[in-house]
């Protein structure tokens, strides 16, 4: 006989939609490979990592007197609303030291929701998708990798059509 908390959690579970989100995974001080695995270690406490893009060595984007970044982008999936996630991805930023200083400053960690299915979400801290990934290079190489065909629900468009149109010619390479 089936005990009815077990039934019930099924059930539950059958009908919880699971939503793909793409996260892109940024660091530039110290060891930066080191911090991105630590993140995506600290992410899958709630998200189920199904995709990775490679790293990629990147050039500085916005400021650019600073070292090169390494990048990676995830594709994951949770049933978790996006302002939980937001909260919990700032969690893991402060964990693991990140601090502040200047908008597109160096850092330890950086951890930003590009897509969320293809819900747009414009609020106080929270804007997906995210408001500059079409412009930037360093975002679209890795997503191109893992989600060429997915769409972006603004600019209905691929990431590899947004890809095929970015102007941004900064160094972005494959870490093999």
């Amino acid at each position: 006989m089936i005990h009815p908390y077990f039934f019930t959690l099924s059930i539950v579970s059958y009908y919880t939609k699971l939503m793909h989100y793409y996260i892109l995974l940024g660091s530039n001080i110290g060891n930066s490979k080191a911090y991105i695995e630590k993140a995506k270690f600290l992410l899958g406490g709630f998200l189920s990592l199904e995709k990775q893009s490679s790293l990629y060595k990147t050039a500085p984007w916005g400021e650019t007197n600073q070292d090169y970044f390494l990048n990676q982008v995830l594709q994951l999936s949770s049933d978790i609303e996006p302002h939980d996630l937001m909260s919990r991805i700032e969690g893991i930023e402060l964990l693991l030291g990140k601090q502040k200083t200047s908008k597109y400053g160096p850092r330890t960690i950086d951890i930003d929701i590009l897509l969320y299915g293809d819900n747009i979400i414009s609020e106080n801290n929270l804007y997906v998708p995210h408001p500059r990934m079409h412009k930037r290079a360093f975002t679209l190489i890795p997503l191109n990798e893992i989600a060429s065909d997915v769409y972006h629900p603004q600019l209905n468009k691929t990431i590899k059509e947004l890809l095929a149109e970015c102007q941004d010619d900064s160094e972005v390479i494959k870490i093999l």
